[in-house]
């Protein structure tokens, strides 16, 4: 089986001769079905151009690109693709069923289903008492859960979604958070780009970092974010002499004998930090490793590349 979405080589410049200025950099990129792929970059590093090339709202100056298995801008894909982009205008005088029959009629959804599947969506996204209100009412987080809508409507394949947590509130981003991870069970690939790196770390299965046009970092996230050598602890009735022994094996210990992160140099002696303090009769209240942050990984992988 082909994957969801296979990029070589894709390149967008926009302007001529000394006004040139390369968007998208020879992007090479493949995501499989059942991912949820994580689009990460600063602000104009090019995600969103990606995205609107891979939808063919702009196109390429180079480089190809396959969805589902089919070409860029091919209909049968197009009928399995659901897309929200990050700026969107919508038709304001419709209510919000309305506007939901709309874009099933557009996929060509038969007027028994499309009833059906209107109801289901608006209690998705949570607008179900809302479902007879003019969309020119909708506060901005209702009119991203009405964008939302329209993007599943047709019950994708293949979710692309532009910063979808932008105008939400707490409650409205755990809830867009909770409803890729029901995509992603039902084996949807959904494509995110966001600037929420806790939102990408708690939803996504894989993340690519975009830096100036270019991918810098790809990979799937349990690898990327790997446990560091660092532990915290907490412990009571320590000797003076085990926390010396610490403090010999350890490469730093920050705190002290009651509450302390201690920093060795590989995994086998992090488990050796406990055997130390179990045998000293201390009681061990907190012994928790230390992972990576993504948000280091990010700006890391920035620092680097620039």
């Amino acid at each position: 089986m082909p994957a969801a979405i296979e990029i070589e080589g894709l390149t967008k410049v926009y302007g001529y001769g000394s006004d040139e200025v390369e968007a998208v950099k020879a992007l090479d990129l493949t995501v499989g079905h059942g991912e949820v792929f994580g689009f990460l970059g600063p602000n104009g590093a090019g995600k969103t151009t990606t995205v609107q090339m891979l939808m063919q709202i702009i196109f390429p100056t180079s480089g190809k690109g396959m969805l589902l298995g089919k070409p860029l801008g091919d209909i049968s894909a197009r009928e399995r693709i659901g897309y929200l982009p990050e700026l969107f205008q919508f038709h304001t005088f419709l209510r919000a069923d309305e506007f939901l029959d709309f874009h099933a009629r557009l996929y060509g959804i038969p007027a028994g289903r499309r009833r059906q599947r209107v109801a289901e969506v608006l209690e998705i996204v949570g607008l179900n008492e809302n479902a007879k209100s003019r969309i020119r009412t909708f506060s901005k987080g209702m009119l991203q859960r009405i964008g939302i809508g329209q993007a599943i409507i047709n019950e994708p394949e293949l979710l692309f979604l532009d910063e979808p947590t932008s105008a939400l509130d707490p409650m409205g981003r755990r809830d867009v958070r909770d409803l890729i991870l029901k995509l992603r069970e039902k084996g949807t690939t959904v494509f995110l780009n966001s600037h929420l790196l806790s939102e990408v770390e708690m939803t996504c299965t894989q993340i690519g970092i975009l830096n100036m046009g270019r991918l810098v970092r790809v990979g799937d996230i349990q690898s990327l974010v790997q446990p560091t050598h660092c532990v915290d602890i907490r412990v009571e009735g320590l000797p003076p002499e085990t926390m010396a022994d610490i403090r010999n094996l350890a490469s730093k210990v920050d705190g002290d004998e009651k509450e302390m992160t201690v920093t060795v140099e590989n995994e086998a002696e992090v488990e050796k930090v406990a055997r130390i303090i179990m045998e000293s009769g201390a009681q061990l209240r907190e012994f928790t490793p230390r992972s990576q942050e993504l948000e280091e990984i990010f700006l890391q992988s920035i620092e680097e590349s620039d």
